[in-house]
């Protein structure tokens, strides 16, 4: 029987956030009273944020009070949700944080927030980003007016609400039923760094399609057992990572026709473990990333099937 397996653990950017409470954000009154006891995360246009330590190499996203940076709510604020003790959180952009060992982004300490951290981030990162898209190259008198404490704009040529985009896209690990996998890598990446394929939904296509079509497209393997593993917010700038394996097989060529792709290679586990403890020649994707999770769940699944 070809192995099979799912994720060992959840993604760190899936894990839940705080309550959304999405039914406060058309309270326009009650919202604004409670921005005397809200706490704010600050996102500035690098996607950064300040985190504090909490012990154990672990980190909490600082949640500051929200007068300490406007008396009262400002119009460009996103809600978030609420805190366990129920204190309003609202996202807000600011040009430039300070370079300090506090402030990072998703990628540089995302694996060490605390459980939620990481999903509040992108969550905030996401909707901060959509705002500044909405914008951009528009006059002030053309800006579309922010309605559903951010969640919604209207805009003034089209009329009606307009909510924040994603995008679907695949990462799939392709192995071949057993001890190898299939991994590739982009130009532009450090020399040894390898990844899964992955690539956006097209209109009108499923996400198994999807699999099928780029794992083809980009290094010419025709694949099968396309099975879903789990999802990740990836909000660069908005994009929801759906993870998926497949079988394929090693003694198919390979063949590079997508010029996003420079080289692809079938590794065997002992590389790929030795590569997510930081051993070796090759290196993979982060923790924080959905991609470091398959990957270590698939080679769990090789070690128990031995």
């Amino acid at each position: 029987m070809p192995l099979d397996f799912s994720l060992n653990s959840d993604p760190v950017l899936s894990v839940s956030a705080p309550d959304r409470a999405a039914q406060l954000r058309q309270d326009a009154d009650g919202l604004a009273q409670g921005w005397a006891t809200a706490r704010v995360l600050r996102v500035d246009q690098r996607n950064r944020f300040a985190t504090d330590p909490t012990g154990g190499g672990r980190r909490r996203i600082r949640l500051e009070p929200a007068r300490d940076h406007a008396e009262s709510l400002p119009g460009t604020a996103v809600f978030l949700g609420l805190t366990e003790v129920g204190q309003h959180i609202w996202a807000l952009p600011v040009e430039d944080l300070p370079n300090d060992p506090a402030v990072g982004n998703l990628r540089s300490c995302g694996a060490d927030l605390v459980e939620g951290d990481g999903s509040l981030a992108s969550q905030a990162i996401a909707l901060i980003g959509w705002h500044r898209d909405t914008i951009r190259g528009r006059d002030p008198q053309h800006h579309p007016r922010r309605t559903d404490a951010g969640w919604a704009i209207e805009d003034p040529f089209h009329g009606g609400p307009e909510y924040p985009r994603t995008d679907p896209a695949v990462i799939c690990l392709v192995h071949d039923g057993g001890r190898r996998v299939l991994l590739a890598r982009q130009p532009i990446w450090p020399v040894g760094m390898y990844s899964h394929v992955a690539g956006f939904v097209e209109a009108g296509e499923s996400l198994e399609g999807c699999v099928r079509r780029e794992v083809q497209e980009e290094v010419g393997v025709v694949v099968d057992r396309v099975r879903y593993l789990g999802s990740q917010p990836w909000p660069f700038p908005r994009s929801l990572m759906v993870g998926f394996h497949a079988i394929g097989d090693p003694d198919a060529p390979i063949i590079l026709e997508d010029e996003e792709i420079s080289e692809a290679a079938w590794f065997d586990v002992d590389e790929v473990r030795a590569a997510l403890h930081g051993h070796g020649a090759l290196t993979v994707a982060p923790p924080v990333s959905i991609a470091h999770v398959m990957l270590d769940s698939w080679v769990a699944a090789v070690d128990r099937a031995v």
